[in-house]
């Protein structure tokens, strides 16, 4: 590994001295825009016909940054800003030479890119990195987001602030106004304040995107391009307080209750309480609480079939753990917030059991903002409930009640100082989990008492952010019953029972669990024709951050290399292209190969900005010591993929895209996938839009039980594989209709349909090969029975492998009404289905049988939600 960084960095450093231009280097000489101070603020309603916008000064110098760098722009665009004590008002006269050529799509917020918009950003702070950005389109559609990090693709679209904007269109053009008020940003403290400013104007028509300030396409930047907005004078830090208490009241009603589940009914219903708080702390800082927090989710997560002995990971929807999360969610693995909350582990026993859908919150804070001398805080704890199911033992008919979850506090700190010219930062993660448990609770047995992470982090920045070093030094330290402990070292993230292991050991007297985790990187970011990026990682066994964070394997040394060449400007039919290799390695740390391989990826945008991906990779044969979870390490064979994706330009008003997977493995497994997405919008009002996907995969190396009376070979037990072929058919629908910004209906369902007929079963004959034992040879004999399931007879021995088949039918569904009554104030109407089924069949799915799923049993829920959103001050 040692020669392949060594030969990475050499190609890396030769290639960088034959780059041209584009060194990163932020412009010198900063364009400036002036604010004006108004006694009457104008009305926002999209005319600019107040007197504040005849003292206004009003800026028109852009500059296209597509599709003709550094052309001048074809349509006008003139801006500018005026203020009061309260907010900042934006002004935008935006030319167009046919008016009625205007896209201009009424969708819901955060939703403009189809259409034809307008949008600033602030970089409040003036440091050069981070920057709140907020959006218009010609119909009115409001966008916000914030750039944490110095990258003008780099958003958090999670930002979602109470401010106000309006257009009208008219005829030589639209125009907009904007009220951002103070207090929805965060910036120094001081009589004067200087801020960073760019604004851009998106021509979807013609694909056209100007800017006042274009960062250059071979640079990765934003906030350090910035011009500067000067004049704004005397806004004075507010005590800023704002409640949103909310209430909502929902039913369940179930298709095919079961008769003989005294918790399942017909119909059940619930109700609920819960508000929100946001206090200003000065100028720079925010204090959020919760009391019960709600999802006010538009889509549900995924259905999946996980067949892996590992967690699957979704995304986070609960606004109070979005919104302003951008530092914590910087912590990498060592945050995941969904675990706050989370649906309580315990087993509650009895034939019939009603257990929570998720952990209580009692209550939740967080405290986040930015010092002046460029210190970045964010730290959140909460608190939840002791939890308990209802049970019901069918033969003695009696009720019970068990403990399922015990009360639990979580603690999270996040530190970032930013220094230099460039924008370098290092960082600091702390977090914390503590349990209080019953005497005696079976719950020690699967959950931690106490649990403690944390991590150091660094981003040096040189030549404007051209060049990267970044690293992350962490631990981790949970402590528990020995029980858990246990748990813990035998968990698929580990495995230390291994029979081979030699650099693990397996203690079933530990009451704790202690392990590190360190990377470093170093990159070149910006460039015309070359980047490139080498990174290495290490991380010890006994690594855990699952209390409170995100791992699916300890134990690894990894390396990395990629170098890239580009082309940025417009060559031939070519608007322009990229083509890239990467060489990535895997390592125990035992130095026992886990997965290897390279990588070759192509990417081509032609003059129509259509677009096509070239994807190719071949992965070396290796060891995975987790195959036979918790048995000896087996090996992998080779793999190779190829994939092609094409899709038409972002701007147009029907979008699709295509792509193909196919990938063949040495032992003559495969794996294809076909998938796609088309978009179409009737009307300006209407949106739909259809992602299918399909899979096919046969894997000869599926796990199926581990049993005894296994050969000396493999340590007297028998780990048992077999050849899965496997299909699935499942699609994403969205349909939208915006009656207003504000007024939105949003339909989203996924149709799921999965198919798996497990075949061919055998056992690893001996540690580390590739191949199987297949029973039915080698003196063994295999017959399926009527119930589906396998009776092996291997000499003295007969043993039953139980029937897998399996057939699922799904169909997920969110249709939500969702209107901004008042701004901040929402009201939500929602109905939810979830309706599935199995059977243990193995038939392939077809097409239709996606839609299987929209016929079987389930559950609907109803539901209606107000949020009232009080700024006392």
């Amino acid at each position: 590994m040692i020669r392949l960084v060594a030969a990475g960095l050499a190609l890396g450093l030769s290639s960088a001295a034959f780059a041209q231009g584009g060194d990163g280097n932020p412009p010198r000489s900063r364009k400036e825009a002036v604010a004006v101070r108004v006694a009457v603020p104008p009305a926002v309603d999209g005319r600019l016909d107040e007197a504040a916008w005849q003292s206004a000064r009003f800026f028109a110098d852009f500059v296209q940054k597509q599709p003709v760098e550094g052309a001048a722009p074809t349509e006008r665009t003139e801006i500018a800003f005026v203020y009061d004590d309260d907010a900042l008002y934006v002004a935008a006269r935006n030319y167009v030479a046919d008016p009625f050529t205007i896209q201009a799509f009424v969708t819901r917020r955060d939703n403009g890119g189809q259409s034809q918009h307008l949008w600033i950003s602030l970089d409040t702070y003036l440091d050069g990195r981070t920057a709140y950005s907020f959006g218009v389109t010609a119909s009115g559609v409001r966008m916000d987001w914030y750039h944490p990090t110095d990258n003008e693709y780099h958003i958090d679209d999670d930002f979602d602030p109470v401010w106000e904007a309006k257009t009208r269109v008219d005829s030589i053009g639209w125009t907009a106004e904007m009220r951002i008020p103070f207090s929805q940003l965060r910036f120094n403290h001081g009589p004067v304040q200087t801020w960073g400013l760019n604004v851009d104007r998106w021509i979807p028509e013609k694909n056209e995107d100007n800017f006042w300030i274009p960062v250059p396409t071979s640079v990765q930047a934003w906030s350090s391009y910035m011009g500067r907005l000067n004049g704004i004078e005397g806004i004075r830090p507010r005590r800023r307080l704002e409640l949103l208490p909310y209430a909502t009241s929902a039913v369940t009603l179930r298709d095919q209750p079961d008769p003989a589940n005294p918790f399942e009914g017909a119909a059940s219903s619930t109700a609920r309480v819960g508000g929100d708080l946001k206090m200003g702390l000065g100028p720079n800082f925010t204090l959020d609480a919760t009391v019960n927090p709600d999802f006010g989710q538009v889509e549900a997560d995924p259905a999946v079939v996980n067949l892996s002995a590992f967690e699957v990971f979704f995304d986070e929807r609960r606004p109070f753990f979005t919104e302003g999360s951008q530092l914590l969610s910087s912590a990498g693995g060592f945050f995941y917030s969904r675990r706050i909350g989370s649906r309580p582990p315990g087993d509650p026993g009895g034939d019939y059991a009603r257990v929570p859908n998720t952990s209580t919150i009692l209550g939740a804070a967080k405290v986040t903002g930015r010092t002046g001398g460029g210190l970045s805080v964010a730290a959140l704890g909460a608190v939840t409930a002791r939890e308990h199911a209802s049970t019901f033992d069918v033969a003695s008919g009696t009720f019970g009640r068990t403990e399922v979850a015990p009360p639990a506090g979580f603690a999270v700190t996040r530190l970032q100082q930013q220094f230099g010219p460039a924008g370098s930062t290092v960082g600091l993660v702390l977090t914390g989990v503590a349990r209080e448990f019953s005497p005696g609770s079976a719950l020690l047995a699967v959950q931690n008492r106490r649990a403690v992470t944390g991590a150091g982090d660094w981003n040096l920045r040189f030549q404007g952010g051209a060049y990267e070093l970044s690293g992350r030094l962490g631990f981790s330290r949970v402590e528990g019953d020995t029980s858990n402990i246990a748990r813990l070292q035998r968990s698929s993230a580990r495995y230390f029972q291994r029979p081979d292991a030699t650099h693990v050991r397996y203690d079933s007297t530990r009451t704790s669990l202690t392990g590190y985790h360190g990377e470093l990187g170093f990159a070149k970011r910006s460039g015309r024709h070359w980047l490139w990026s080498l990174e290495g990682v290490v991380e010890s066994p006994g690594f855990e951050l699952n209390d409170v964070g995100r791992l699916s394997t300890a134990d690894g040394i990894g390396a990395f290399a990629r170098v890239t060449y580009r082309e940025t400007q417009p060559q031939g039919r070519l608007q322009n292209y990229s083509a890239s290799l990467e060489t990535y390695h895997d390592f125990n740390t035992d130095w026992d190969r886990q997965f290897g391989g390279l990588r070759s990826d192509i990417n081509l945008t032609f003059r129509n900005f259509w677009q096509a991906t070239l994807t190719a990779w071949h992965d070396v044969r290796a060891q995975d010591q987790r195959l036979t979870r918790g048995g000896p390490s087996m090996g992998t064979p080779w793999y190779r993929v190829g994939i092609v994706r094409l899709s038409n330009g972002f701007a147009a008003k029907t979008r699709w895209n295509g792509r193909v997977y196919y990938g063949r493995r040495q032992d003559g497994g495969l794996t294809y996938r076909l998938s796609g997405g088309l978009s179409v919008r009737p009307a300006p009002r209407w949106s739909l839009s259809v992602d299918p996907n399909y899979l096919r995969s046969i894997d000869h190396q599926q796990y199926v039980t581990e049993l005894s009376g296994g050969p000396a070979a493999t340590y007297g037990r028998r780990y048992v594989f077999a050849t899965i072929d496997q299909s699935t058919w499942l699609a994403q629908i969205r349909f939208n209709y915006t009656l207003k910004p504000d007024f939105t209906v949003d339909f989203y369902a996924e149709p799921f349909a999965a198919s798996g007929r497990f075949y061919d079963h055998g056992e690893l004959p001996a540690p580390r090969v590739l191949g199987l034992r297949t029973y039915g040879t080698d003196g063994s004999t295999i017959a399926r029975e009527v119930d589906g399931s396998f009776t092996v007879t291997d000499g003295a021995d007969t043993f039953t492998l139980a029937a897998l088949d399996f057939n699922v039918r799904s169909f997920r569904s969110n249709l939500v009404l969702r209107w901004e009554w008042r701004p901040g104030s929402t009201l939500y109407l929602v109905w939810q289905q979830d309706r599935s089924s199995s059977s243990p069949l193995g038939d392939l799915v077809r097409p239709l049988s996606l839609f299987d799923g929209i016929a079987v049993s389930g559950n609907n829920f109803l539901a209606i939600k107000l949020s009232y959103w009080l700024p006392a001050s």
